[in-house]
């Protein structure tokens, strides 16, 4: 994340519907614009717009840093590649689930979870058990003595293969019952018969969304992800230099030092000076590019259509001073912290000599950009970046729920607080897209369009 009152970044123009600017908004003494009131949601659109960045080709601890481009293209590109999200103090972070498309099993078994347990990486084929599933079915087997499962995607061997692909790696199994979410219908969440509600109705989700990734502060589980850090420790993981500083490590229960392997995040208050990172479980391979030498090195969560949901508080913890009393939530391309999240050797910065060539992404969620403010804003960092004088309202006293919606079908990304919220395994199309549909209220609801 980076601390920034930028409103309009890259050299794409942005086209701002009706009642996404406010013409009563307020400017503060930083220069940031709000409007009167805060919102339940804000979407952006129309974010199918090809462009390029900067990506890091190599890099050492001596300094050395060189570039190459990379195109892009997609309904929902750059952010289709792998993302981690942040977090900053003070901020109590509750849940986290993150959803990718598949097939709901409606009638999968309850399954075990660990508690307070370091992540399982178990890489073992089952083709044995897969051979009578269909692909997206929920697999359950007992590895070990410890009861895991995975979604399936082996469908056989092909005509041409050498040798049967092996299937995804099994993680530790999800803490909540395997029951689907149940649909909701509530008030706040239909379409809204306002210009901007057809962004969200002509292209429907379809499918079914599994849960791939969850933590509970409360029962002490993670499972699909891992904690990290930017504070990198000879010795124990990751490294710290006098050129780059600390890089990505594993992190303590505490959130506040590195550890020497995964440790799932305790339930407590991050304060005003810590942030925790969430990447996949999956440790990079090539796929990742280029990543700091001696660091930690995690994929982010992948594809053009996925489900991020925060449940989290952000208590004022009454300091001022630079970046103190300023918590956010934000996803970041996760190739960014991968190399330097707080240097110069990383692809957040675009080049202002070529129009289309801007950073790889950024996207904050909910951050309060001064100290002890109220008003939590979001933006959009990346070639075409724009964001608005809208905010929402920042959860100091109890928790609110978060959905970020990323949607291929329509080139959309939706932010929005949820009236309630469940964590469950697995989400209907029905249920993502309510998360996706604008607000019935329109003066909660603000709608971002991109044009190329």
């Amino acid at each position: 994340m980076k601390y920034t009152s930028a409103v309009l970044l890259g050299g794409a123009a942005s086209v701002v519907s009706a009642g996404s600017y406010c013409s009563d908004a307020v400017q503060d003494i930083l220069g940031n614009f709000f409007c009167p009131g805060g919102v339940k949601q804000i979407k952006y659109d129309g974010l199918d717009i090809p462009g390029k960045y900067r990506a890091v080709a190599s890099m050492d601890n001596s300094g050395t840093c060189t570039y190459e481009d990379k195109t892009y293209s997609g309904p929902i590109a750059p952010y289709d590649e792998g993302l981690s999200l942040h977090f900053r103090g003070p901020l109590h972070l509750n849940n986290v689930a993150v959803y990718t498309p598949g097939k709901s099993k409606r009638d999968a078994p309850k399954v075990a979870h660990s508690k307070r347990h370091g992540h399982q990486h178990l890489h073992k084929k089952h083709h044995e058990q897969n051979e009578e599933r269909a692909v997206g079915d929920m697999v359950v087997a007992t590895i070990g003595g410890q009861v895991v499962s995975w979604v399936n995607t082996y469908a056989g061997p092909t005509a041409d293969a050498a040798a049967d692909a092996a299937p995804p790696a099994a993680t530790t199994a999800a803490s909540s019952p395997a029951e689907s979410y149940p649909t909701k219908q509530s008030s706040s969440s239909k379409t809204s018969k306002g210009s901007s509600s057809s962004s969200s109705s002509s292209t429907p989700i379809t499918g079914d969304f599994v849960r791939s990734a969850y933590y509970s502060a409360a029962d002490g589980t993670a499972d699909g992800l891992v904690f990290l850090a930017n504070v990198g420790s000879p010795g124990v993981s990751g490294t710290w230099d006098t050129v780059w500083g600390s890089s990505l490590a594993y992190v303590n229960e505490d959130g506040s030092s590195a550890a020497a392997s995964p440790c799932v995040l305790k339930d407590k208050l991050l304060d005003d000076t810590q942030e925790i990172a969430i990447f996949s479980d999956s440790p990079c391979d090539a796929s990742c590019g280029t990543t700091r030498p001696d660091s930690v090195a995690y994929k982010g969560f992948e594809g053009s259509s996925k489900v991020f949901v925060a449940e989290f508080s952000m208590p004022d913890s009454g300091k001022t001073g630079s970046g103190l009393n300023m918590p956010a939530f934000w996803l970041l391309n996760a190739a960014i912290p991968r190399t330097a999240q707080y240097a110069s050797c990383s692809c957040w910065k675009g080049d202002n000599e070529s129009p289309l060539q801007g950073g790889c992404g950024e996207l904050d969620v909910v951050e309060i950009l001064s100290s002890g403010d109220t008003r939590a804003k979001s933006t959009f960092h990346f070639a075409n970046g724009v964001g608005d004088s809208h905010y929402i309202d920042r959860p100091v006293n109890s928790p609110i729920k978060v959905a970020v919606v990323m949607d291929a079908a329509s080139s959309t990304v939706s932010i929005k607080v949820l009236d309630d919220f469940d964590f469950g395994t697995s989400l209907t199309s029905e249920q993502v897209q309510d998360m996706v549909n604008d607000e019935q209220d329109t003066s909660l609801f603000s709608i971002l369009s991109f044009a190329s």
